[in-house]
């Protein structure tokens, strides 16, 4: 009686132990593909090509009230870091006239308190938070949004 329990313990793990093998298997690709594709969270996948990036051209039309502008040009390679920032050497308001770039908001100058700064406040320094370069690039995911009325072009 006593080996035909430890048999019947002995078999019982031998299968769990598969079970959850196979389990695990699932649970790594879920079935599902994901914007990385069909690979398994512990693989590493080679990158894809950078997209190609838009030449300079006119500023890209906004969606929606206070959204960041979308960057019209290649800044790959721009240093922003704590003790430089490219891109106020073109859209700072003393360079603005002269290189043709849109100036930085007045909104960048104030601090979070509403305290009005003579220079771009710490909070909006770091430009790429919150503009991103247009890309040619597919969608990575369905999108049905649509802009608000009072900014669609109704010629």
């Amino acid at each position: 009686m006593k080996i035909l329990s430890l048999i019947m313990i002995v078999l019982g793990m031998a299968v769990s132990g598969s079970s959850i093998a196979q389990d695990q298997e699932e649970f790594n690709s879920g079935g599902l593909e994901t914007i990385r594709g069909a690979t398994n969270i512990d693989e590493t996948r080679k990158a894809e090509a950078l997209k190609r990036v838009h030449k300079d051209r006119n500023p890209i039309a906004r969606n929606y009230v206070h959204q960041p502008p979308v960057v019209p040009h290649q800044t790959r390679g721009y240093r922003v870091d704590k003790n430089s920032n490219k891109c106020l050497t073109c859209h700072g308001w003393k360079y603005a006239a002269e290189t043709g770039a849109t100036k930085v908001s007045l909104t960048h100058f104030e601090t979070r308190d509403g305290k009005v700064l003579s220079d771009v406040s710490p909070r909006r320094y770091f430009c790429s938070q919150c503009h991103v370069t247009q890309a040619d690039a597919r969608p990575l995911v369905e999108n049905t949004f649509k802009p608000v009325d009072s900014l669609m072009n109704n010629d």
